[in-house]
């Protein structure tokens, strides 16, 4: 679809960040064309919310969006083709969207399955995607006697940096499984941005006195510590989540108090 609105509609991405916003779409399916958006106005798209009820939706959007698409710069050839093919491609992405919703009810219910993933859901940061991902990857934790060795697993395992011009220095393997790692980055990512304990504990690193991390460092920093705490401990002990505790056994004080 990105294609198609960047051909007729391109002033979209300034309405909306995604193309398939729920609200846009709504529209598109009776407005297809900017054209068409003009002839139904601002209380004709409103009007589509208000009967949908949905929540958001507003008169300033709607202002928004008949503006962008009177000052429409999009192809106006072959309208008729035009409304066509993205009247298909709605249908093509509901038909997908709806195979996926069905998908993530099939591993929700599969993952309630596992014991203590709920304590693991509960953490600010920590979706079902990651999770599920995590699991596809790993199996079953209860094979691993450590957490190191599922870092080993992603690919974290620090070894030593040898390539003549860094000697000495340590990196991470990259010899591991990709998707893993991946998520694992997406997830440290995710919990430093909304989770309080997490962000500070990536503060700390990039600014303590003694070896202060670069930022992509930090973040898989971040990444091994969440095997370690999040999907290692939890998932084998059960235990409940402490930010607290986590952050005491972290931050260390960079300057001694006076004898």
């Amino acid at each position: 679809m990105a294609r198609w609105f960047s051909i007729y509609f391109p002033e979209i991405k300034d309405v909306y960040r995604n193309s398939d916003a729920v609200s846009g779409l709504m529209v598109i399916k009776q407005a297809q064309l900017p054209c068409d958006i003009r002839e139904l106005g601002v209380e004709g798209v409103n009007k589509i919310w208000r009967d949908a009820r949905l929540k958001g939706a507003e008169i300033k959007r709607a202002t928004t969006l008949v503006t962008a698409a009177e000052h429409s710069i999009g192809n106006t050839e072959a309208p008729r083709s035009a409304r066509k093919e993205i009247r298909n491609l709605l249908e093509d992405y509901e038909g997908y969207k709806k195979r996926m919703d069905e998908l993530m009810e099939e591993i929700e219910k599969t993952l309630s399955e596992i014991p203590y993933i709920d304590k693991l859901m509960e953490i600010n940061g920590i979706g079902i995607k990651t999770v599920s991902c995590f699991i596809a990857e790993v199996g079953d934790i209860g094979r691993f006697d450590n957490p190191k060795q599922v870092q080993k697993l992603a690919g974290y395992a620090i070894v030593a940096d040898s390539s003549g011009k860094h000697t000495g220095e340590s990196r991470i393997s990259h010899r591991g499984r990709k998707r893993l790692r991946y998520a694992l980055y997406e997830a440290a990512i995710s919990v430093i941005g909304k989770n309080k304990e997490f962000k500070e504990i990536h503060s700390y690193y990039r600014t303590r006195e003694k070896n202060p991390l670069k930022k992509m460092q930090s973040v898989i920093a971040v990444a091994c510590k969440l095997i370690r705490i999040f999907f290692y401990t939890i998932l084998t002990k059960g235990v409940d989540y402490d930010g607290q505790k986590m952050l005491n056994d972290i931050v260390r004080p960079e300057i001694q108090p006076a004898a």
